[in-house]
């Protein structure tokens, strides 16, 4: 079972040497929260408190947040699918790019092919496979990006920029900010070659979620804020361009929610939900999954995020009634308003409510489920109460937290 964050927090807060009044007063969380946080009292604590409490600690948000990792992580060596993304983010100085494995040079169509893939299993949360299969991708698109006429260059700069997009995804799901940070910079360098206007924004938007999970909210703000207004000046009049514009538009307000400037956030994110309508006037993207997942749905989800985040479960359940997501959502996403919607419904007092929506949950992400600090410490607080309505017992079983 996952570490709880009590311990978590009593063991880095040690390691700072602190004690409990000490967190207390550097954090500006109150010491009665530190209090039953580490004595199990509280079995989770909301974004805000989380980045402050990280903060006085002097550690990344990352320390305590609890998101499933997307490998086992032991202290040992890195994997050697680790080692080969590693190799293939950051290759030998002044090494040629490697040909591609076969006879003829890989086409530009099936390398886009090859990088959409690796995106459907990232969205997928199939991150041991898509370790095993990007260093290949990468290999490919940086060898397109070498050859050819100027224009084909270009269009292997803009898969490469993609390729090494995704790699910077997969780092931060293993826990592996800084070479996250080496992708996208990389990534960020090829966007600026390649034949695409909006791949630089979105990459920022990821550096920007990089940002937010080494608890750089302002820089994580200020850079989707820059690239949002970069968008306005020029792209901003196609579905793709909308959608990129949005998607940055929904990490900004993040950022300002996460920061405790939760008005600010909201407008933000309403900003947002009405720039959704637009896409309904205009051609759709030949790719969604690889220009954003921006859509209704999305910033719908985020929005009941944000309201359970800041205690405002009634204003998060108003959000997800009669929530009716797009074909094109992802199942992370979908997960994660599960998780949202049993949070608001344990935070309100009622099991049952909870309890389906764990339920549903555990039927589409068991594996997600199990691993996830949230889902164990909504259920701990479940089974803590009075009332165990009927399916509580299973849930309880299954995360190993049933006395």
């Amino acid at each position: 079972m996952a570490e709880h964050l009590g311990d978590r927090l009593a063991r880095l807060r040690r390691l700072a040497d602190l004690t409990q009044e000490g967190l207390a007063e550097r954090s500006g969380v109150s010491v009665d929260v530190v209090r039953k946080l580490e004595q199990k009292r509280k079995h989770s604590a909301r974004l805000p408190t989380l980045h402050a409490l990280s903060q006085g600690l002097g550690v990344e948000l990352t320390a305590l947040l609890g998101d499933p990792p997307g490998a086992p992580s032991s202290g040992d060596a890195d994997p050697p699918q680790l080692v080969a993304v590693r190799r293939a983010i950051m290759p030998p100085l002044f090494a040629p790019p490697s040909e591609p494995n076969g006879a003829e040079r890989l086409s530009l169509p099936l390398l886009r092919r090859e990088v959409a893939d690796g995106w459907t299993l990232y969205h997928g949360a199939e991150f041991g496979r898509l370790m095993e299969v990007l260093p290949g991708i990468i290999a490919d698109a940086r060898f397109a990006a070498a050859v050819g006429n100027v224009d084909e260059r270009a269009a292997g700069q803009a898969a490469l920029g993609k390729a090494l997009q995704l790699a910077g995804h997969l780092a931060v799901r293993l826990g592996k900010n800084d070479l996250a940070l080496s992708a996208l910079e990389r990534a960020m360098t090829a966007a600026e070659q390649s034949s695409d206007p909006l791949l630089a924004p979105m990459v920022g938007n990821s550096v920007a979620w990089t940002y937010q999970r080494t608890n750089r909210l302002d820089d994580a703000e200020g850079i989707a804020v820059h690239m949002a207004d970069g968008i306005e000046r020029g792209s901003a009049d196609t579905a793709e361009g909308v959608r990129v514009w949005g998607g940055l538009i929904m990490s900004a307000a993040t950022s300002a929610a996460r920061s405790g400037d939760y008005a600010k956030a909201s407008e933000m994110m309403t900003t947002a939900e009405d720039a959704t309508r637009r896409l309904a006037t205009l051609p759709p993207p030949a790719d969604g999954k690889m220009v954003s997942v921006f859509s209704r749905s999305s910033v719908r989800i985020e929005r009941v995020r944000l309201a359970v985040q800041h205690a405002r479960p009634e204003e998060a359940l108003s959000l997800a009634k009669g929530m009716r997501l797009s074909a094109d959502t992802p199942p992370s996403w979908r997960t994660w308003l599960l998780l949202d919607v049993a949070r608001a419904h344990t935070d309100l007092g009622n099991a049952e409510g909870a309890v389906k929506a764990l339920e549903r949950l555990r039927q589409i992400a068991p594996a997600w489920m199990r691993h996830h600090t949230l889902a164990v410490a909504i259920v701990s607080d479940l089974w803590a109460g009075s009332s165990r309505p009927a399916g509580l017992r299973k849930l309880a079983d299954f995360l190993g937290v049933a006395n």
